[in-house]
């Protein structure tokens, strides 16, 4: 079972990073890292108003999320960072590490990862197909 975000926030809270302004910074950095946009973009990019982002992300964008969350979390482990100025330089790290993955995605697929489709969207997608397979 992935528990990487709790991972992540016990190692912020570890680290001496504050709960609050201080979590949502951090956790905006790595956003904007790996996918180029910060949550606000993000979230205005695939029309959520008061939804939630992670729940709104396509399987790629999910995976590309959680890998910038563990390698953030694993970098905080083996650099003990103390506090949020640290902890920043980590998470903008364990970021950009996802980002070159997504890079690397868009390049052989030859199409952009971060996608406008939401909820909405991917689940109608799984209608569709139903209705084509009972067919």
């Amino acid at each position: 079972m992935f528990t990487g975000g709790k991972e992540l926030t016990d190692e912020w809270r570890r680290s001496g990073v504050e709960e609050g302004q201080e979590f949502a910074i951090l956790t905006n950095e790595i956003t904007l890292a790996w996918s180029g946009k910060s949550i606000r973009e993000y979230k205005e990019f695939k029309d959520l108003k008061r939804e939630n982002l992670r729940d709104n992300m396509t399987n790629l964008e999910l995976a590309l999320n959680t890998l910038a969350e563990v390698t953030t979390t694993e970098i905080s482990r083996k650099e003990d960072p103390e506090g949020f100025g640290e902890s920043l330089d980590v998470a903008m790290a364990g970021g950009e590490i996802a980002g070159n993955a997504r890079k690397d995605i868009e390049k052989r697929l030859d199409e952009k990862v971060v996608s406008e489709k939401n909820a909405d969207d991917i689940l109608g997608e799984g209608k569709e197909k139903e209705i084509v397979l009972g067919e």
